[in-house]
């Protein structure tokens, strides 16, 4: 069964929390689940409707929120000031297209030593951070 680890985190999230198990919850989990990339509220809320079309907005984002505190999805907020969520992974850096808003993840191990060499030269313990970068991709960016 697909998703399995992840249907039983989001159990054992909501049992250890005293919440209810819902089909409306299973149903947001999936979807999300199944969605490559980033995703925002909306697709999601617009994927649920075509199974569930008695859900609710407010039932996607709240599920989508209790999703990222049991550690499942992961918000991020880009520049264009809209809502994203990721499945939690390894860490990566980003990559944003400012005029078609695509989203390329990458990880460079050079920009991670490099982080780390300037906080530990200055003393500083680093707990988290988010390295964006904003262009434009290769389809967007007219040729020179």
């Amino acid at each position: 069964m697909p998703h399995e680890v992840e249907q039983r985190s989001l159990s054992q999230y909501l049992e250890d929390h005293n919440l209810k198990q819902t089909r409306q919850r299973e149903a947001v989990l999936e979807v999300f689940l199944d969605a490559t990339g980033h995703i925002t509220g909306e697709e999601i809320y617009n994927r649920v409707r075509k199974q569930h079309e008695n859900i609710g907005y407010t039932t996607v984002y709240r599920t989508m929120k209790l999703l990222c505190e049991a550690g499942l999805a992961v918000e991020r907020h880009f520049d264009d000031g809209i809502t994203r969520y990721e499945i939690e992974h390894e860490h990566h850096d980003h990559l944003v297209c400012l005029r078609c808003g695509k989203i390329i993840e990458f990880e460079c191990s050079m920009i991670e030593s490099a982080q780390q060499d300037i906080a530990s030269r200055y003393g500083f313990r680093v707990l988290r951070h988010r390295h964006e970068l904003y262009g434009h991709c290769k389809d967007c960016e007219p040729e020179a």
